[in-house]
């Protein structure tokens, strides 16, 4: 029995992939074991290749991916060409004997840079281009087990059975995987019965014709196969879990946070997020009815924050989601909120870029465009998250000090994160603090919004009895355009001083985290999705012998400059190691500005693949031998 296993199940985009991977994932979720996957998909509709990449234990929670895999579950025979070599030996591959006869020069979705390595692997090993020449070699030389099945006949027996035309049948082909997985790790069929009720509970048509192919090809692998990847039964003792996705907990976070207002333009991956949040059209508390979310879908990104600006202006609270080409066009409204004192929340979901770039694949290289963006000088606070956890406490933390400090608060997550889907405890609301900043409703003649007495004037609410102005030039106390010197260096003064206020309150152990044994010898340092798989390479680490710890960053504005100077001057400098998901070490420079210590160690991903455990491993043992720069290029 396993108590960890990896699992690729891949096919064309559009295809039922994401059905099937959301019916495994419910099964082993009511199974107790912890799951975690990526999806990884390329920018079209429907056609292009496809995959889910499971991590699955019956032991713990898991943070991250690794290679090689025990199992890849294939739908179309692009799915072999791209992950046969994922495989570990004596590893399993269901395919469809149909696929056999398809060769490398009649697959013409496949890109022709991956068509040209595997000419060359082909070649080196006698391999002719086909499927049934490639099969047969894995399978005599890595001694890999091949589970063949007739996907057209199962379809069309089941069609027979439940009086299915031939077009409606051809639609469950994605069914013939689960039930294939199902087998293969002997998953109790209650719990895909279970899955299959949660997934199409209003279509109870679907579950039984679902179930009849799932449990048609699990009798077939039970009676040719066996189990031959059973899981051990789970020792996790979570009553409750969730299963979300990055994406998920945002919303769950935003709506529990107390959003009020929230604008996007439909961009990859953060639409995600407001398409959720509008799925819940009336809110309750015990019973009680609190009213709704107002989810504005915006003509651009221009629009979307200036709306979201408007909102906060009236006193709810407000955020707009986005990704790097939308934030492009969105910083001209920033600084007309930092300007104007504004408590915004702007969800920053990172993917592959300059311009349109990787659109569905992730990244960590807007760190430095998020601190610095828009013209002139003002503060904004700039937070990001790690895992899922993190990012439901972040989500809410956004909204308490953008009120609090009256500034734009931008939330950095990856693509990574965004659509990795993982079971997770529920997150505990005691210890959720909701606090809305200076507020005023007291009677006045003239409300001075801009006050300058403090840093952080009262704030009263566009529609209040009080009146006040806005505007994006530099205007005095009342908001009126004031281009006096004096005025300006009060007003300028005003709003950078809130950014000092800010780094003096917020605890420097909320903004970053240090794991691993103090006595440790080797430092990795990272933030965003790094953390799970940085976590787990500690483990094996120390396994090997080399104490490592992780400092994992969680602000970059205000900058924890203090502990982080003081944890990184623990350790040899040719053994502190920056990992990120991108070509500079943005964060390492972001710790050079703000500690005067240069790290010059660094493993970096920028293919927008997310960096895998046996990569990140081997990168730090290239390290430790004396590189410099490890660049990881793992992943299909």
């Amino acid at each position: 029995m396993f108590n960890r296993l990896s699992i690729i199940i891949g096919g064309p985009q559009g295809a039922g992939l994401e059905t099937s991977a959301q019916i495994l994932t419910y099964s082993l979720a009511y199974l107790k074991y912890g799951v975690i996957s990526d999806r990884e998909y390329f920018s079209n509709i429907k056609g292009r290749h496809s995959y889910v990449h499971f991590l699955i234990s019956s032991q713990e929670l898991p943070t991250s991916l690794t290679y090689p895999v025990q199992l890849v579950a294939a739908l179309d025979h692009e799915t072999i060409f791209t992950h046969f070599d994922a495989l570990q030996e004596k590893g399993v591959l269901v395919y469809d004997v149909w696929a056999e006869e398809k060769t490398l020069d009649t697959t013409p979705s496949m890109e022709e840079d991956l068509k040209n390595r595997l000419r060359e692997k082909f070649n080196k090993f006698g391999i002719d281009g086909s499927i049934k020449s490639l099969v047969k070699h894995i399978s005599e030389n890595n001694r890999i087990h091949l589970v063949p099945l007739n996907y057209s006949e199962i379809v069309n027996e089941i069609a027979k059975k439940l009086t299915l035309s031939a077009s409606q049948a051809a639609r469950y082909v994605s069914s013939i995987i689960i039930g294939a997985v199902a087998g293969l790790l002997n998953l109790k069929k209650k719990a895909i019965e279970y899955s299959l009720i949660r997934r199409f509970h209003d279509r109870p048509e679907l579950v039984e014709q679902n179930k009849s192919i799932i449990e048609s090809v699990y009798n077939i692998i039970s009676a040719e196969h066996g189990p031959i990847l059973e899981l051990a039964p789970s020792s996790l003792n979570n009553e409750e879990l969730m299963i979300v996705s990055g994406n998920d907990i945002v919303s769950m976070a935003k709506i529990v946070g107390g959003v009020r207002f929230q604008s996007y333009y439909p961009i990859t991956p953060a639409a995600d997020e407001s398409f959720t949040i509008e799925s819940y059209e009336r809110l309750e508390v015990d019973g009680s009815k609190i009213g709704s979310v107002i989810v504005l879908q915006t003509e651009d990104e221009i629009a979307a924050i200036t709306s979201a600006i408007g909102a906060a202006l009236t006193g709810v609270r407000a955020s707009t989601s986005t990704s790097g080409p939308g934030f492009s066009l969105m910083v001209e409204g920033l600084g007309w909120a930092g300007m104007n004192e504004t408590p915004l929340v702007i969800t920053y979901y990172q993917r592959g870029g300059p311009s349109t770039g990787l659109p569905t694949r992730g990244s960590q290289s807007d760190l430095l465009f998020t601190i610095y963006a828009s013209h002139g000088e003002f503060p904004r606070i700039v937070l990001a998250s790690g895992d899922h956890m993190e990012a439901f406490y972040d989500t809410i933390e956004a909204f308490n000090l953008a009120e609090k400090y009256q500034t734009p608060v931008i939330h950095l997550l990856d693509k990574f994160l965004a659509n990795s889907i993982t079971t997770l405890p529920l997150p505990s609301l005691s210890d959720i603090e909701i606090s809305r900043g200076l507020m005023t409703n007291e009677a006045e003649d003239k409300y001075r919004r801009f006050n300058l007495s403090t840093p952080l004037s009262p704030r009263a609410f566009i529609g209040s009895s009080k009146i006040m102005w806005y505007t994006g030039d530099e205007h005095n106390e009342f908001g009126h355009i004031d281009e006096d010197p004096e005025n300006r260096e009060s007003m300028y003064r005003k709003r950078m001083e809130k950014l000092k206020i800010a780094d003096e309150e917020i605890p420097e152990n909320k903004r970053l985290k240090y794991y691993g044994p103090e006595d440790a010898e080797v430092l990795l340092v990272g933030w965003g999705f790094v953390k799970g798989v940085a976590l787990d390479a500690l483990k094996i680490l120390a396994n090997h012998g080399i104490k490592t710890a992780y400092l994992h960053l969680r602000m970059f504005s205000p900058f924890p400059s203090k502990t982080t100077q003081e944890i990184l001057r623990r350790f040899n400098k040719s053994k502190i190691i920056a990992v990120e998901h991108n070509y500079l070490s943005q964060a390492a420079k972001v710790i050079l500005l703000n500690t005067g210590i240069k790290i010059t160690k660094e493993i970096v991903k920028y293919t927008g693949r997310p960096i895998y455990l046996n990569e990140l491993v081997d990168g730090v043992s290239r390290i430790l031998r004396g590189e410099d720069r490890v660049v990881l290029k793992y992943g299909p």
